[in-house]
């Protein structure tokens, strides 16, 4: 609800959501919550618990066996565990698909990814090529690309998990600034509960498989976030209830 008092349907909702494979698997059993404009939550579980699973159907990779997802996938913002770059293209040409698939025509493309390649912070890489780029660089291709159409939707699907502790919390902080700045509906996957709680305005827990959300937890710090906020007494007192939580979930 706005504060005119006037209701606003949430911009990510997951209704009653169910998902069995074809082999019997059942990977998600009545997943219901909402992601709004404005906020950042992040779903920790197990592994193999479905989280990957739940952005896929999502995004429309998947359809769901029970429920329903209410989602504008017009434009949405996916980063996947992998930067999924093509290796032919420059990271100008990798920034500019999304754009260029939405049949965007040239010179506004060409504005757009300029845009959002300095945005994250890439300017003067525009003609390299993902091969001489670090795994850092090439996760900041990856949300530069997503961000050319300004979703108002990102899911991310542990997008830091493959770089080394330094470059994930500088990834974390930039990811934070673009999130402060444009304002979309963020969805992020993860193992870290450290991330989690850093990144949030929600955690919330899933169970070991078939998934539901077992605890959820608001995040009572403001934005922007320092990188010191990792060291403050009352985030470890957060994390701690987090990872309680997350081992009760395990059994």
């Amino acid at each position: 609800m706005t504060d005119s008092g006037v209701n606003v349907a949430p911009t990510v909702s997951f209704n009653s959501i169910s998902m069995v494979f074809p082999d019997g698997t059942e990977a998600l059993r009545d997943v219901s919550f909402s992601v709004d404009k404005g906020e950042f939550v992040t779903v920790v579980g197990p592994s193999g618990c479905g989280k990957s699973t739940l952005l896929k159907i999502a995004s429309g990779l998947l359809h769901p066996s029970g429920g329903t997802v209410d989602i504008d996938r017009e434009k949405l913002g996916y980063v996947f565990q992998d930067a999924t770059l093509l290796q032919w293209r420059t990271v100008r040409q990798n920034v500019e698909l999304l754009a260029e698939l939405h049949s965007v025509d040239k010179d506004e493309r060409a504005r757009m990814s300029t845009d959002a390649i300095e945005l994250v912070g890439l300017k003067g890489f525009e003609d390299h090529y993902p091969k001489s780029l670090s795994g850092g660089m090439k996760m900041r291709v990856s949300l530069a690309r997503s961000l050319t159409l300004q979703p108002p939707v990102f899911l991310f699907d542990e997008p830091f998990g493959a770089v080394d502790e330094i470059t994930r919390e500088h990834l974390n902080e930039e990811t934070l600034a673009l999130f402060q700045r444009e304002g979309f509906a963020g969805l992020f996957i993860t193992h870290s509960i450290s991330e989690a709680v850093f990144m949030s305005t929600r955690v919330l827990v899933m169970s070991a498989r078939p998934g539901r959300i077992v605890a959820e937890y608001e995040v009572p710090f403001g934005y922007p976030r320092q990188p010191d906020l990792r060291f403050d007494p009352e985030f470890a007192k957060l994390s701690g209830q987090i990872s309680a939580s997350l081992r009760g979930a395990h059994s």
